[in-house]
């Protein structure tokens, strides 16, 4: 999308990932919220949009996080991140913090951001908000697919299971909950490519140009 329309493009979750990546390397608990909380107020993250060319064979790209002058790029995706990513993400003080971030990224300029509250909590105003569902049998196939690419082959009972976790998680945090905006668009991706999803962001944009 960001590509087509000229845009910036920003991954929130990656900006998540960063900081659990960086309290797992301080040894720190991410069940402990005043120790996420501080963390995440006193770390220098720098983010920068994808360069050209590096998305995955599916086409995911990920932003280029920087933490305390660290690339944690590379590290987004290795599993200890995945299975603690969603408890430090739902700490209130990270969320503010970061939060306050994402909202200066915004500012410079047209800019496609995905994440799980943007519509809802750190963009409210934006011209176009899209929330892109799927089943979660579809969206755990999916992941075993991306995972299969980086040589992770877990089953597909374990996957939907660990989505299932991410997704109550999600949902029940007291900020921000995982939910769609009440003036977004829906959109149900099952059965649809990349290419037909994109084509059908672009007709909402170009029905608000």
């Amino acid at each position: 999308m960001a590509r087509r329309l000229g845009y910036l493009f920003f991954d929130t979750g990656a900006m998540y990932r960063a900081l659990t990546w960086l309290a797992l390397r301080r040894g720190l608990d991410p069940e402990d919220e005043e120790a996420m909380g501080r963390l995440a107020a006193e770390t220098v993250m720098e983010v920068s949009p994808p360069p050209p060319g590096s998305g995955d064979p599916q086409g995911r790209e990920r932003c280029r996080v920087r933490v305390d002058g660290e690339d944690a790029t590379p590290h987004l995706t290795a599993p200890e991140v995945e299975a603690s990513v969603s408890l430090v993400s739902r700490v209130p003080a990270v969320r503010r913090e970061l939060v306050r971030m994402q909202r200066r990224l915004a500012q410079r300029g047209p800019t496609v951001m995905a994440g799980r509250d943007i519509g809802t909590a750190v963009l409210p105003d934006a011209d176009l908000k899209v929330y892109l569902d799927a089943s979660r049998e579809e969206r755990a196939r999916r992941r075993r697919q991306q995972l299969a690419l980086r040589g992770r082959v877990p089953s597909f009972e374990s996957v939907l299971a660990d989505l299932e976790k991410r997704d109550a998680i999600d949902s029940s945090r007291s900020v921000s909950p995982l939910r769609p905006a009440a003036d977004a668009v829906i959109i149900s991706t099952d059965g649809l490519s990349l290419e037909e999803v994109v084509e059908r962001v672009l007709s909402l944009v170009e029905a608000r140009a």
